[in-house]
């Protein structure tokens, strides 16, 4: 039984390790003595919000309902921790964590929403994506009306990354509005513009050409295509900016989150990303492995 040591106090798991020493390192890192394995130690709740279970405050209900277990024993104390890269953790028996985080890319159509559950029934994005024994979550929000990539994951260390807007990922968007354009108007975009209370602003925004119709899709017909790139993430921010300029959003199409761009992936297919796509997207948060404390599982 080996003794592992965390920010000053100690617990005690059965592990095969081969070894009965453990070193502490900053951030609650704990390095195994004599092969030098960096292992994280997590709180279980913040394991299986990590993992798109559930949030942490309803998965410390979990846990004290004794429904969390770590390689088949029962934990149902909020101090309970695990290493998610190498125990069991089960809710009801069932693992949340399947070796490994998965990552995808979807062109999600218009007409389908982006929560994991609608109680009035609607289509989401999540039933254009049946991975069965993955529980994804979307990364961040599009509008029902709107089209384009979406990001669905299991990690929600990269979702906080890629949505908190201190670390200014940049999403841009395709959008054909019904009056173009003038060129103050562009530049009022990037200046920034006061609406709702919020000050909303494109990092930036330039004319485009109409893209080609794919199979089976309609010519939009619109007065003008824009390309606008944004960092802050605020709710329908591209529709609230055009809007706040008297002009209307005919079609709107997210087509890149940070160095990830939607390519010709067809409406409503989706892929899995590759491993260079995601350590790509985890250095477009600005994050150094080091100083968070987690690298990109792929």
């Amino acid at each position: 039984m080996a003794r592992v040591r965390y920010r000053g106090f100690c617990w005690e798991e059965w592990r095969a390790w081969g070894c009965s020493a453990w070193g502490a390192s900053p951030g609650g890192l704990l390095q195994e003595s004599g092969q030098g394995r960096n292992v994280t130690i997590e709180r279980l709740q913040k394991i299986l919000s990590n993992a798109g279970v559930a949030s942490r405050r309803v998965a410390e209900e979990m846990i004290l309902a004794g429904r969390v277990a770590v390689n088949g024993t029962v934990r149902d104390t909020l101090g309970a921790r695990a290493d998610p890269d190498v125990d069991e953790v089960t809710v009801d028996g069932v693992p949340v964590l399947k070796g490994r985080y998965r990552y995808f890319m979807l062109n999600k159509p218009a007409g389908f929403i982006t929560t994991a559950r609608d109680e009035r029934g609607r289509e989401t994005a999540l039933d254009l994506v049946p991975i069965g024994d993955v529980q994804l979550h979307s990364v961040g929000r599009l509008d029902r009306d709107s089209e384009g990539l979406l990001l669905l994951t299991n990690d929600g260390h990269l979702t906080d990354l890629l949505t908190h807007p201190r670390y200014e990922v940049e999403k841009e968007y395709l959008v054909a509005i019904d009056v173009p354009l003038a060129e103050r108007d562009l530049q009022r975009l990037v200046r920034g513009i006061e609406e709702g209370g919020e000050r909303l602003r494109a990092a930036a925004a330039r004319r485009s050409a109409a893209p080609a119709p794919g199979p089976g899709e309609e010519v939009v017909q619109a007065g003008e295509w824009v390309l606008l790139v944004l960092r802050q993430g605020r709710n329908r921010e591209v529709r609230r900016l055009l809007e706040a300029l008297g002009r209307r959003v005919l079609h709107l199409r997210r087509i890149r989150v940070g160095p990830v761009h939607l390519g010709t992936l067809g409406s409503g297919a989706f892929r899995e990303l590759a491993p260079e796509e995601v350590e790509a997207l985890y250095a477009a948060a600005k994050v150094a492995e080091a100083n968070e404390g987690a690298a990109p599982r792929a």
